[in-house]
């Protein structure tokens, strides 16, 4: 497939199946979180891969490094919302390692991509 340059970018790559793995553990939050830290590590985690891409399709490398900045700042949300959920006893020490580890290697991945980007 790969029309768009954003599918060959690993780093689009490994945050869309972040995302899928951030939706499905928020799977197992309590419907009382539905409308709360739900919500917000969804929308944070979908958002990493869509700025990514959106960011591929700028106009300047200065604009997609500020799309760059925006997926980097909403990893670091999802890392709160972990903290968050951790904290709440919704997921497990183990779960929280994992993910957690998984999101700072993505976070590097996207430091260094952004220093890259002449």
């Amino acid at each position: 497939m790969d029309k768009f340059k954003f599918e060959k970018l690993v780093i689009w790559q490994k945050a869309m199946d972040f995302g899928e793995v951030i939706d499905q553990v928020s799977m197992s939050f309590p419907d009382r979180e539905k409308f709360n830290i739900s919500s917000q590590i969804w929308r944070a985690s979908d958002s990493i891969a869509l700025n990514i891409a959106e960011g591929s399709i700028g106009q300047s490398n200065l604009e997609q490094k500020k799309f760059i900045g925006y997926s980097m700042r909403s990893l670091a949300e999802v890392v709160t919302c972990l903290f968050k959920a951790k904290r709440r006893n919704y997921i497990i020490d183990a779960k929280f390692t994992e993910l957690y580890n998984e999101a700072f290697h993505l976070m590097n991945m996207m430091s260094a991509f952004r220093k890259n980007i002449n």
